[in-house]
């Protein structure tokens, strides 16, 4: 849509004003420095002042509220007729009731790794028997009963192997061989689109208390995977449409249309988030390599594109903003009368699904539910049972800079109890 073209315009002019082609094959002399610091990319430092995120969080936030379904202008859905969120788009999104259902197994008298005072059974008593389950699960190589034992939380030891078992990722010889040719363009070809992962990686992770250690891992993976035509392969059920580049001088000849970059993905400030928190647990590049690009045509993708995909970013804001509107009016009024509508403070959190926010224990933990659940509601849940637990608070600020300063910390947050509490313990 016209989304997509904006990104895109905003790409093209920054090559025009920079005088810098969107792709180009490197000298022989640059290819074997490049190949020779392959592992050490951190350390080089090249201007990129020039170069700014195509677009950040907040840039797509006011896309999404522009949305309108034109088949509702005439308020055909009364129960939307009272939603006063940024959100205008009728989607059909689940109440606490559903949402309890579909959670079932982070009730409060089922065990929880990420949970240390559960009154029903003694932790460490569940955390051994459930290694033991998982030790179970993985000599079998079970991929749903992987998906379903991670609803209630890996066992550190156990996730690396959990998680690949349940994305079906076995890192054969065809892969490896797969990765290396990624890895052969990115070494042969400069692309526009390299100095925005470069940039990226500058701003945020690499700023990170938890993350900067894995600085070179992230530019081998996102440089690999913006040349991974696979990944357009996710398209095709997805209703965003990859953008496309014209050969110069042929604009508009569909013929002549070549999807750029290369896997039809434009990083957006904080993208490299995405992948940073798989490098606590995979440390062999093409591995790291597959289980992200997995984890992003699965998951991912939808929070950055448009859809009414149940979990698409803009059902998943639209979940968050009914949640509260419905089970803390009072906050949900007081913050939209002071200009600091909730959306505004937490849709960074969903886009970047957490990551750089909570403690990456943490993060890990909401990821495992993420895989166990195949959703990413549990996003807008979380989301809202920050706000909950910091009620308080949030009644008594004035004002959005006030609002954000009282949630700009969350990594002292336990995801779990947070959740428990917010879908089991709240009076309905």
């Amino acid at each position: 849509g016209s989304w997509e073209k904006r990104i895109l315009k905003s790409l093209n002019s920054m090559c025009t004003e920079l005088g810098i082609p969107l792709a180009r094959k490197r000298p022989v002399s640059e290819q074997k420095e490049l190949l020779n610091k392959w592992n050490e990319m951190g350390t080089d430092e090249p201007d990129l002042s020039l170069f700014r995120p195509v677009y950040a969080p907040k840039d797509f936030l006011e896309v999404l509220m522009n949305l309108r379904n034109p088949n509702y202008e005439n308020g055909e859905q009364p129960s939307f007729r009272n939603h006063l969120g940024l959100i205008q788009v009728p989607l059909k999104v689940k109440d606490i009731p559903e949402l309890k259902e579909d959670f079932s197994e982070l009730g409060l008298n089922i065990g929880q790794l990420g949970i240390d005072d559960s009154a029903q059974v003694p932790p460490e008593f569940f955390e051994n028997e459930h290694v033991r389950v998982g030790q179970k699960v993985l000599a079998e190589q079970d991929s749903a009963a992987a998906q379903q034992y991670v609803r209630q939380g890996c066992p550190t030891a156990l996730r690396a192997d959990l998680w690949a078992l349940i994305l079906n990722i076995s890192n054969q010889p065809e892969d490896i061989l797969y990765y290396e040719q990624l890895k052969t363009n990115v070494i042969q070809h400069d692309l526009l689109v390299d100095s925005l992962i470069y940039k990226d990686v500058k701003l945020t992770a690499s700023n990170d208390d938890y993350y900067f250690v894995f600085e070179d891992y992230l530019y081998q993976v996102l440089l690999c995977f913006s040349r991974d035509t696979s990944v357009l392969e996710h398209f095709t059920y997805s209703s965003a449409t990859p953008p496309k580049s014209y050969i110069r001088g042929k604009l508009g000849m569909e013929e002549y249309a070549v999807f750029y970059p290369p896997n039809g993905v434009i990083p957006f400030h904080g993208f490299s988030m995405y992948v940073a928190p798989l490098c606590f647990l995979y440390h062999e590049p093409s591995k790291l390599y597959q289980i992200f690009r997995e984890m992003y045509v699965r998951f991912f993708f939808r929070l950055h594109s448009i859809s009414s995909h149940p979990s698409g970013i803009v059902s998943l804001c639209l979940l968050f903003e009914t949640l509260l509107q419905t089970h803390l009016p009072q906050l949900f009024y007081h913050l939209r009368e002071i200009g600091a509508q909730p959306l505004r403070i937490s849709f960074k959190w969903m886009v970047r699904a957490f990551s750089g926010y909570l403690a990456t224990d943490q993060l890990l933990l909401l990821w495992d539910r993420i895989l166990g659940y195949n959703s990413l509601e549990i996003l807008a849940v979380l989301a809202a049972a920050v706000f909950a637990f910091r009620a308080v608070n949030l009644m008594e600020v004035t004002s959005l800079a006030a609002a954000e300063a009282v949630l700009a910390d969350l990594s002292t947050l336990k995801v779990m109890p947070l959740l428990q509490i917010f879908l089991f313990a709240t009076v309905t």
